[in-house]
Order: structure tokens, then sequence, then C-alpha cells
């Protein structure tokens, strides 16, 4: 989801609601009961739209995409829709026996819900995962732009943890993956919004070290002891690199 979809996401539900409405009495109800009340289902059904950050018909079917003009609700013509019933289920019994299980639980009880995991995504992801597919699919580039415009833009700051850790943890896997470019690059611009950190100079010291890059590892070595002098490995890997022609 790019920045800004959240708001395209509420515009395009008070769009529908002034073009058109769901049906009074629902059809084919599977999950909720069918005595459920009309207000009540449309307020369930908002919660989703928000917790996913997607339009109603990202599981109805028909319509024109935004407005409910034409829509098909009882329809169980998208697999969207089949799969959010799964998931419903899936989520009581997380909460109605896995949870139910768990010795000395927190009280009042912590009680899943759509929004813990997919947090305005419509595929629950973590940023590392975000980024991943990013580089796979359109290069190193179209990532570093991806995460300047996840930090720029607020509603994805409850989206994602944007915790150093997390960029030096995705510098990590693509490293051991042999990704040792796309490794730089994150960890690189990880650097740009935290520059006093020492383990950042240190894991991309690593990397280059391992590349056989043997000046840029003892340039980030020197960065990273500035910060963090008392650190032996870093000094003795220093020592060893310098030693070596």
């Amino acid at each position: 989801m790019r920045p800004a979809y959240r708001l395209m996401v509420v515009l395009a539900l008070a769009a529908a609601s002034a073009s058109a409405a769901p049906p009074d009495k629902p059809k084919n109800l599977q999950y909720f009961p069918k005595t459920i009340e009309r207000d009540a289902l449309i307020q369930r059904m908002r919660e989703f739209s928000f917790a996913l950050g997607v339009r109603c018909q990202y599981c109805h079917f028909g319509g024109d995409g935004v407005s409910f003009e034409g829509v098909d609700f009882g329809s169980d013509a998208k697999p969207t829709k089949v799969k959010a019933r799964a998931m419903l289920r899936m989520v009581d019994d997380l909460n109605g026996k896995v949870l139910s299980k768990l010795p000395s639980r927190h009280e009042p009880p912590v009680r899943m819900d759509c929004a813990i995991c997919h947090r305005g995504q419509a595929v629950p992801m973590t940023l590392g995962s975000e980024l991943g597919e990013v580089i796979a699919k359109e290069g190193i580039p179209a990532a570093v732009e991806h995460y300047r415009e996840v930090r720029a833009n607020a509603p994805h700051l409850a989206r994602f943890g944007l915790d150093e850790w997390t960029m030096n943890e995705l510098g990590r896997s693509l490293a051991v993956a042999g990704k040792t470019e796309a490794a730089i690059a994150m960890l690189e611009l990880n650097a740009e919004f935290y520059p006093k950190s020492a383990d950042i100079d240190f894991q991309l010291a690593e990397i280059h070290r391992g590349r056989g890059v043997r000046d840029k590892a003892i340039a980030r070595l020197k960065a990273g002891l500035e910060k963090r002098p008392q650190s032996p490995k870093a000094k003795q890997i220093l020592e060893e690199l310098e030693k070596t022609k």
C-alpha cells in the first residue's frame, strides 16, 4: 500500500456512502449470524476496510471499485471473501481456544483482531519483508525510495516498526542470502536515520570485509570505533586488516 492510500480509502468510503448503500437485508451470511442488525454488520465491514486499508470491493464482487453501485454483496465470486471468513474463524479460535489456555494471562485479556496483524495492509508484512519484495521485483533504488516514502508518511508509522534494528536485521538477512549490494544499500540508508549507531558501521564493515573490500571495511570500523571506542572485537579486526597488505 503506497503512502496516502489510507486517505483514499476514507474518501472512497465517503463517496460510496453518498452514491449507494448495502442492501437492507444481507444475503449469504455464513460467518455472521443471520439475526445480526444491518448497522452492526456495516460497522464490522468498516472495521475490516480500515484494518486492511482496502475498499469494500476488495472482497465483494461487482461495481466500479468506488461506489456500492452494482456490487453483489451476496456473491462468493471473489476468493478474498472466502479467505476473509476463514481468517475470522481463525481469530475466533485464537481468542477462544489458544489464548484462553495461556498461563498467567494478562488482565483484561488481550484479544486478537484484524488490525493487530494487518495494520493497514491487505497482506500483512513486516517492513523487512516488504522491502525485500520490492528489491526482488523493482530493484534496490525502488526499495530505497519506498523506505523514504514510508518514513515520510505518518500513517505508516503505526504500520511498521521503524527502529534501527528492523533495518539492521534486513541487512543481515540480505547479506546471508548473498545479496550484498542490497544489504549495503539498506544499511547505508539506515545510517542516514541513525547516524550515531556504531552497530550499523560494524555490520557494514563485516560485509565489506567478507567481500574483500579492505579499505571500506577499515573506514567503517574506524567510524564505528569513534562512536563506541570500547569494542574489543572491532579493534581486533581493525588491527588485523591494517596489518594486511
